[in-house]
């Protein structure tokens, strides 16, 4: 808005474009002939007949908004020309970013919040709470501001979370490809997966590399990727030569949040993992997952793995090919026969725990059918 030329003024032009709006914060222009109107000629010049339970508010250049009176006068020769003008019997107070802001009605949405603040698209409004924690507000949830005291709103960053092969991601921006997400959790996407979109109350979607996950989707839980041509059945084992771990598979073992360990018993080179989460259809939901690590690791593949207690599962049927066993802690490890089918054999350039642990997955998953 511009001011007014004091050449105008001489002239008797007193005639001034003011924008205004109502609850929805939509602003439209309006004509008033008087530079300096009270707030009963603002509330008149947009239509109402009675200043009586009309509320205009001025927003000021900083944003915030100032309650005009009836009998108030407001100065538009300086160009400060916005108002908000709506039909309401009181005035509620909220702040938002440490801002305060007179709105004058008893329920305002996220979106309205969204351009009071003018918050940006990035981020996303919360309402701050003390006994619990703060509630996002999308831009089109109400809240009554007729609670007692100040309703207090802050803007941060959004976050968005994707679970992958249970690393879990958190993003800044609401959509990502699948190739994206593998890299940015430890694996390698040319490896050769089965990839699959798990979302609540829905069948597992398989997805390309190129897919796009919008991860405002509701019920996204995770992208579960499985090593192609994964078979039941029965193979020999490496051989075992020097124990060795390497860093990416402690990388990718740090970022589970898992407590894990290595350790050595007559010989034989073990990684446990304890309280491995299992999916819903077995008796119990975790294990202590053990993989035997072959002495000349990577070169030679991880064959299978091995649990603690023996794994059932809820609906009784018994599961197949479990019958390595292994000592390990002065108890016995069942072991299950999964190995690696000619179609994507171990390869030791990109082969390791990470990936072995995918197999683990999908390999658990199968039997309860997922």
């Amino acid at each position: 808005m511009t001011d007014v030329s004091e050449a105008a003024l001489d002239r008797g032009d007193s005639r001034h474009t003011i924008e205004v709006a109502d609850h929805s914060l939509a602003f439209r222009q309006v004509h008033i002939d008087d530079l300096t109107p009270t707030g009963a000629q603002l509330a008149a010049a947009v239509g109402f007949k009675s200043a009586d339970g009309v509320s205009v508010l001025q927003v000021l250049p900083n944003g915030d908004l100032e309650d005009i009176r009836p009998t108030e006068t407001v100065d538009l020769r300086r160009g400060e020309g916005r108002f908000v003008i709506v039909e309401s019997d009181r005035v509620y107070r909220l702040t938002l970013d440490g801002q305060r802001f007179d709105w004058p009605c008893r329920i305002v949405s996220g979106g309205l919040l969204r351009k009071l603040g003018h918050v940006p698209a990035d981020k996303a409004v919360f309402l701050e709470r003390h006994d619990e924690p703060d509630r996002l507000v999308a831009d089109h949830d109400l809240v009554d501001l007729d609670a007692k005291g100040v309703e207090s709103f802050i803007s941060r960053k959004r976050v968005w979370k994707l679970n992958v092969q249970g690393v879990v991601l958190e993003l800044t921006m609401p959509s990502i490809l699948v190739r994206d997400a593998l890299v940015k959790a430890g694996f390698n996407p040319d490896q050769g997966w089965h990839i699959f979109l798990k979302v609540a109350g829905q069948k597992k979607q398989p997805v390309e590399l190129t897919t796009e996950i919008d991860l405002r989707t509701p019920g996204i839980e995770k992208l579960r990727l499985t090593p192609k041509d994964v078979n039941n059945g029965e193979a020999s084992h490496a051989p075992r030569r020097e124990f060795a771990l390497l860093d990416a598979d402690e990388a990718h073992l740090d970022r589970l949040g898992l407590r894990w360990e290595t350790i050595v018993e007559q010989k034989r080179r073990w990684l446990l993992i304890h309280d491995y989460p299992l999916p819903t259809g077995y008796t119990v939901e975790r294990t202590m997952l053990a993989l035997e690590i072959p002495p000349n690791y990577p070169g030679a593949q991880i064959y299978g793995f091995y649990v603690y207690p023996p794994l059932a599962l809820a609906s009784k049927r018994v599961i197949e090919s479990t019958q390595l066993r292994g000592i390990l802690l002065g108890v016995e490890f069942h072991g299950w026969s999964r190995h690696r089918g000619p179609a994507a054999p171990w390869n030791p350039a990109v082969d390791n725990v990470v990936t072995q642990l995918a197999l683990v997955d999908a390999a658990l998953a199968k039997e309860v059918g997922e």
